[in-house]
Order: structure tokens, then C-alpha cells, then sequence
């Protein structure tokens, strides 16, 4: 009789186990896609108390700017970028020109307190002559976060943008292949 139960015994372990992990990797997931939109929504309002927050103190940004090292020096250089820059707004107005960024599409691999992610990024803006809505630029990222004190920060930023001269030809960290070459 108690050999009967030892593998259903182990059957709910093995359950509980790979639950707990998946769970784990749920949390993690649903941390760095916060974290993620969360630095996004603070570009766009000039917040870089709250940008600056979403790094690690050794991390790097490779983007159109160059390489810049350092959570000190990458507060420079995000200080004047998205809605930071001063706007004139009209006394009176009821709206003004804005641009907003959005992050889709997240690949996420979690390993430890490592994760890679890589994320299509694109931004609209009303900043036009015809004060419509239009495509202003996209992208990608390529993302080393690490997990500090039980939260996720982001290690390395790599941003590529589409209408910028650091635009990728192909995207071998999506999967893809480099179109000059023969597909098999």
C-alpha cells in the first residue's frame, strides 16, 4: 500500500516544483515589463529621477549618443533627451506637442538573477506642421537586466533606432537571418 502512494507523492511534488518556477518566472516577467514601461513613461515626462531609478550604478547605454558607462553619466546624457527638453507652452493651451514611446513585443529569458530581453520600441509624436499624430521613429532594444536587492535594473541598454545611423541592418538576437546570405 505505501508503495503505491511514493509515486503519487512524487507526481505532487514534481507539480508543486515546476508551479513554483514557473510562477517565479511570471513574476520576473511581469517585473521587467513594469520596469521597462516604467522608464518609457518617464522619458516622455522628463522624469529622470524615475528613468535613473530603473539602472544599475555599473551600467552602460549604447545608443545613437555613443557608449556612455556609469549610472552618473548616463544621467547626463538622458537629462536633456525625451520630455526633459524644455517646451514653450502658450499661456492658455490646451494641449502641446508631446511624443510618446512605446515598448512591445518583449522576448524575455530570465537565468538567475540575469535576464536578456529584447523589445521593439517605436514613438509617435503630434509635433507636426499638420498637428496630426504620426510614426516619429522605431527600433529595438537589447537588454542585460540584474536583479539588486530582489528587483530587476537594467545592466546594459542597447538601443537601436531605425531612422538613426546606428540602425541594424538584421536582427540576429530576434532570430533573424542576414538577408544577403542564401537561406537554406
Amino acid at each position: 500500500m505505501k508503495i503505491r502512494f511514493l509515486p503519487v507523492l512524487a507526481a505532487a511534488c514534481a507539480t508543486t516544483f515546476a508551479a513554483a518556477a514557473f510562477a517565479g518566472y511570471a513574476d520576473d516577467r511581469a517585473e521587467i515589463e513594469n520596469l521597462s514601461n516604467k522608464y518609457m513613461v518617464a522619458v516622455d515626462a522628463g522624469d529622470i529621477d524615475t528613468v535613473m531609478s530603473t539602472w544599475a550604478e555599473d551600467s552602460e547605454l549604447d545608443w545613437v549618443g555613443g557608449v556612455v558607462r556609469g549610472k552618473a553619466n548616463i544621467r547626463k546624457v538622458m537629462s536633456n533627451f525625451g520630455g526633459s527638453r524644455k517646451v514653450d507652452i502658450p499661456e492658455g493651451a490646451t494641449s502641446r506637442p508631446r511624443t510618446h514611446h512605446q515598448i512591445v513585443n518583449h522576448v524575455i529569458d530570465v537565468d538567475g538573477n540575469v535576464a536578456h530581453t529584447t523589445a521593439y520600441w517605436f514613438a509617435i509624436t503630434n509635433n507636426t506642421p499638420q498637428h496630426d499624430v504620426q510614426l516619429l521613429y522605431f527600433g529595438h532594444y537589447e537588454d542585460t537586466l540584474v536583479k539588486v536587492n530582489g528587483h530587476w535594473l537594467f545592466k546594459v541598454r542597447k538601443v537601436y533606432n531605425e531612422s538613426e545611423p546606428n540602425r541594424a541592418l538584421f536582427y540576429p538576437g530576434l532570430g533573424e537571418k542576414d538577408p544577403r546570405q542564401p537561406q537554406h
